[in-house]
Formats: structure tokens, C-alpha cells, sequence
């Protein structure tokens, strides 16, 4: 019990501590890793419509979101209030069948407040032709950094349009981390390079289905084929643990204590090496090795070895992966717990 109050204390009191280097078990590091759980919240408690009318529909007394693609419209909502730093979360089960040139995605923003200035903190699905996996793209962008971009692709090791999958986004002073089903598939950690460029003003949370024909599957070779309409996802266990921002001063509503337990979500051992081998079966594009669109990589980007496996596009070179994640498909995650 004492070694467990340890773990908790060194989380509250500093950003930067790594429990594992405390010499508590490894059972405690996870736990002290886990990842939150709050309760969570009704649709008309925590968020509001923002297009799509009839497209959007409540279930299970507004703790369950459908919203759908038609020929007419998409439809999207967002959070009620934006927030500073935080852990945001859904459950969320993607259209089946056809899906080609549909895009859903789950995201933090401020666009509507900072046009020129935005930051953004991207999950994008994918779809795809019938037979062919979904792809997830995650997206980086901090102070209208949008020309830049730091895109990646990863597969899946799950069908996601057969049940619901759980996707999070911690965002803390000085890291941002993508989770699907507990694992972390990446870490962006505040480097001086960055500089403004690393997301720092409040942002709302947003989910939206809409038509990206024009780019999403195979570079827009495959359109949105409306004879499959209405395309449908559902949202579930919207989760929403972070500082909520006073709309009037734009002044943290949270005490210091809530803001220093998500910079303290250190990631374990078994974590890190959960997020290795996940991206190394399944990332398909990393812009990191994208040379035609940076010749010099970006300043954060670490490029080793593993570059040897990406084409100069930023595409992964092999072909399998794709083999291999239908073969994972009903296969459990490699789990991080």
C-alpha cells in the first residue's frame, strides 16, 4: 500500500517523473499508466449538433451518437467547451460494407477561434473499397502549421466497422499520445524545435462523417458510391477529463493539481513496446520518411534503419501488411495490459 500512495505522490508532484526509475513493480507501473476511465457523458450534458439535422441521431438516453453520409448532407457535433491539456476518449464503430471515400473523424480543434493560428489533434478513418481494411490517419498540427503536417497512416489489426473500438488522445504540456484499444500507437513529445508549433491553445472536441471523395482512399481513385447510403457510425462512451476553459476570461477552470495528473501519464515499458511493434506491423505512411515532400526531414524526426523500409513517397514498402492485418483481424491487439 505505501509503495502504491509512492507511485500516485510521484505522479501529482512532478510532469516529468518515470515511475519505473522508483523501483516499484511492474504491476504498479501499469497501473499507474492506465489509463482513465471517467464517467461518461450524455450527449446533451457535454456537447451540441453542428450540422447535419435528422443525420444525427441520440440513443440510450443520449449516451450513444449515430451520425450518417447521404447524398444530402454528413453531420458532425462538437464539445460544449474547450479545453486546455487533457484525456479525451470515444468508443466508436465505423460503416460496413462500401465504404470508398468516406471520412470519419474524431479530433481536437480551434479553428473557429484561431483561423490563422489553429492547432489540431486528428484520428481520420479511412474507408475503403468492399473487401478492403479501413485505414486510421493521425494529424499534428500546432499554430496554423497546417503546410506542414505531420501525417501518419497506420492499419488495423480489427475489423472496426464490427464493434465498437475505443480511441484517445492525451494531451499534456509536453506530449500528445494516440491510443486505439488501450495501445499507444504514437508519441509526439514538445522538443525545443518545435517551437509554436506544438498544440498550446484551447481546443474543443469534435466528431464529423463527411465525403472526401477528392483524396481518402487510394489518393481519391475511388469515390463515395451514394447507392450504399446512408453510411453510419456510432459513437459511444464519450469521454471528456481535461481543464476546461471559462469562455468569458479564457481562463482554466481547473485546479493545478487536475492539470499536473495528465502531464504525469508516463508511459511504461510495456507500452512503449506495445506502440514498437504496432507501428512497426501496420504504420502504411510515416511523414517522417516522406522525402519528396521534405528532402530535409522535419527537426523532430529521428530517422534510422527503419527508413529502409518506406519508398521516398513516405509509403511503406512492403506489400504484406496489408495481408498481414487481415490475417490479425480477429486476433487480439498487442495489447499494452
Amino acid at each position: 500500500m505505501a509503495s502504491r500512495c509512492l507511485v500516485l505522490l510521484l505522479l501529482l508532484l512532478s510532469p516529468l517523473v518515470q515511475v519505473s526509475a522508483a523501483g516499484v513493480s511492474e504491476e504498479e507501473e501499469e497501473e499507474a499508466a492506465r489509463l482513465p476511465r471517467p464517467p461518461a457523458v450524455s450527449f446533451r450534458e457535454g456537447y451540441t449538433q453542428l450540422f447535419g439535422d435528422s443525420n444525427l441521431a441520440l440513443h440510450g438516453h443520449g449516451k450513444r451518437v449515430r451520425i450518417s453520409l447521404d447524398e444530402r448532407t454528413g453531420a458532425g457535433f462538437a464539445s460544449q467547451d474547450a479545453y486546455l491539456h487533457g484525456f479525451f476518449s470515444a468508443s466508436i464503430k465505423l460503416p460496413a460494407d462500401y465504404a470508398a471515400g468516406v471520412v470519419v473523424a474524431f479530433y481536437m480543434s480551434n479553428g473557429d477561434v484561431y483561423e490563422k493560428t489553429h492547432d489540431e489533434l486528428d484520428f481520420e478513418f479511412l474507408g475503403n473499397i468492399k473487401g478492403r481494411e479501413w485505414r486510421v490517419q493521425t494529424n499534428v498540427y500546432g499554430n496554423g502549421s497546417t503546410s506542414v503536417g505531420r501525417e501518419e497512416r497506420y492499419g488495423l489489426w480489427f475489423d472496426p466497422t464490427e464493434d465498437f473500438h475505443r480511441y484517445a488522445i492525451l494531451w499534456s504540456h509536453d506530449r500528445i499520445v494516440f491510443y486505439i484499444d488501450e495501445t499507444p500507437i504514437r508519441e509526439v513529445q514538445r522538443t525545443k524545435s518545435l517551437g509554436v508549433q506544438f498544440p498550446s491553445k484551447p481546443m474543443s472536441l469534435y466528431a464529423t462523417i463527411w465525403d472526401g471523395s477528392s483524396w481518402a482512399t487510394s489518393g481519391g481513385r475511388y469515390k463515395v458510391n451514394y447507392k450504399y447510403a446512408p453510411f453510419i457510425a456510432e459513437f459511444s462512451e464519450l469521454m471528456l477529463n481535461g481543464c476546461a476553459i471559462d469562455t468569458l476570461t479564457r481562463a482554466p477552470t481547473c485546479t493545478p493539481d487536475n492539470a499536473k495528473i495528465h502531464n504525469a501519464m508516463a508511459m511504461s515499458g510495456k507500452q512503449r513496446s506495445a506502440m514498437e511493434r504496432y507501428r512497426m506491423k501496420y504504420m502504411t505512411y510515416g511523414y517522417c520518411y516522406d522525402r519528396l515532400r521534405y528532402p530535409t526531414p522535419l527537426s523532430e524526426c529521428n530517422i534510422g534503419s527503419e527508413a529502409e523500409l518506406f519508398l521516398p513517397t513516405g509509403e511503406a514498402r512492403s506489400m504484406d501488411r496489408r495481408r498481414r492485418v487481415r490475417r490479425h483481424r480477429r486476433g487480439p491487439a498487442d495489447s499494452a495490459f
